[in-house]
């Protein structure tokens, strides 16, 4: 996987970048802490600028965050109250459970979005609970794309400072990646086992 997207970055530049970082955001296993570290070395040896690698990637995962948006739009807060009426012994989520998501939401979903792009595993999934909760489209993009501008210019700076040894920004965050990966897991199994069958 990771000689793959060395070599599309190589061989591709911005549209590589814009095109790898839109995939990471529809398929979380092709992490940006290794595109936009490696996109920054690469400006860092002059074959790219460091102001264009920040700008593809952040415009990559914009357009990469719109699917799983409106992914949440079309689901939308009734049929997800419909699904907890149904499954929510397994989505270990109730109707009231919803209702004080989408109330939450509604009062710091600008910040929610943020936030969650910069943080990994989260990135990609924070775009649903958005489009669940109608944010308009606009203030989405908006907190997105400051939110994906920052990752990528520390991710890109950090590949640009490192340059050779930009792969020592992907072992650091690696293991940050797997600890949240499993807290959510073991936080599902949790609820799962607490949460009575009706």
């Amino acid at each position: 996987m990771v000689e793959w997207i060395l070599g599309t970055l190589s061989e591709t530049g911005y549209p590589g970048i814009l095109l790898l970082m839109f995939v990471e955001n529809l398929f979380p296993p092709i992490p940006s802490e290794v595109v936009m570290p490696f996109a920054g070395f690469v400006a860092a040896r002059g074959e790219l600028s460091l102001p264009g690698v920040v700008l593809a990637g952040t415009a990559g995962s914009v357009i990469g965050a719109l699917p799983w948006y409106w992914a949440g739009r079309t689901l939308g807060q009734e049929r997800l109250r419909h699904l907890a009426e149904r499954y929510g012994k397994w989505l270990t989520i109730s109707v009231k459970d919803v209702a004080r998501a989408a109330s939450w939401f509604d009062r710091h979903g600008g910040k929610a979005v943020f936030l969650g792009r910069l943080v990994p595993a989260i990135r990609t999934v924070i775009s649903v609970p958005a489009g669940l909760a109608r944010m308009k489209l606009l203030p989405f993009l908006l907190y997105t794309a400051t939110g994906s501008l920052l990752w990528t210019t520390l991710l890109a700076s950090g590949g640009y400072l490192l340059e050779s040894r930009y792969e020592l920004i992907a072992d650091y965050l690696d293991p940050v990646t797997k600890i949240i990966l499993a807290g959510l897991f073991v936080t599902y199994v949790y609820r799962l086992i607490r949460r009575p069958d009706h």
